[in-house]
């Protein structure tokens, strides 16, 4: 299987995707950076006016909900129409589901259109499929990856879409596997936004690739081990900050299979 993922990060690096995105103010220059670092190529556009073209000339659509308002929730629900409706493969970051009922409203809208994959953490992924009343915190998980599993496989039953759980262990469901990745490293989660990163980069390996699932495997498990080996250069969130982004783009072939640590059921 590392051959495989490899093989996804290094046809991004070829193929340059075009990922436009839809995401918050707080993330979106490391957003376009991640991207960027690995090859592909970042477009960050919200107005009604172009959303239809620029999913046009896109190889996938990416759409956050972090810093939500009445303006970009139309761009986001008329941006998953079109995407949906032309075929072209999109990806939903959650942000903050369950915290308020604004939020929740634009999210059961986004979901009428099917996304090709959800990312988020635990408690997001659980007020998204309305499993129970866990709360969620903000942008922070209050539960662990697997105690969503079940809220997970009820979004892929009842939307077709592939879902992948954030956390220590990143889980990702489709109605034929699920997948198990155990790369990162506890600095991670003191940087605003890697989630996001992840989300995106997600969004350019489902748009060149046709298999869905092992798509944003590797999409995790890249920025994972990139996280791992930028953590032992780094000082702290800072230095990781930088060197995570160096990461994404000098990795090599050796360090990922030497690094990766996956499990498929």
């Amino acid at each position: 299987m590392e051959k495989i993922l490899w093989e996804q990060v290094q046809l991004v690096r070829q193929q340059s995707p075009l990922v436009h995105n839809i995401t918050n103010f707080v993330v979106m220059n490391n957003t376009a950076n991640a991207l960027l670092a690995a090859g592909a190529s970042p477009i960050m556009a919200h107005a009604k006016s172009e959303i239809q073209e620029m999913i046009g000339i896109a190889h996938s659509v990416v759409i956050n909900m972090g810093t939500l308002d009445e303006y970009w929730s139309e761009s986001m629900i008329l941006a998953a129409k079109t995407a949906h409706s032309t075929g072209k493969p999109w990806v939903l970051d959650p942000v903050g589901a369950g915290a308020t009922s604004f939020r929740d409203e634009v999210l059961h809208q986004l979901l009428q259109h099917q996304p090709t994959v959800i990312r988020g953490n635990a408690s997001e992924i659980i007020a998204l499929a309305k499993a129970n009343t866990t709360a969620t915190k903000g942008v922070d998980s209050t539960a662990q990856s697997n105690e969503a599993i079940d809220a997970a496989r009820s979004l892929v039953d009842q939307y077709g879409t592939i879902v992948c759980i954030s956390g220590e262990t990143d889980i990702i469901l489709n109605s034929q596997q699920e997948i198990f990745i155990k790369n990162g490293h506890p600095l991670m989660t003191k940087v605003t936004g890697l989630g996001c990163s992840a989300t995106a980069l997600i969004g350019a390996f489902i748009g060149i690739t046709q298999d869905k699932a092992m798509a944003v495997a590797a999409a995790m498990a890249f920025i994972g081990i990139a996280g791992e080996l930028a953590a032992e250069e780094s000082k702290g969130p800072g230095s990781l900050q930088v060197n995570l982004i160096d990461k994404l783009y000098t990795i090599t072939e050796q360090e990922f299979s030497n690094r990766l640590k996956i499990e498929r059921k």
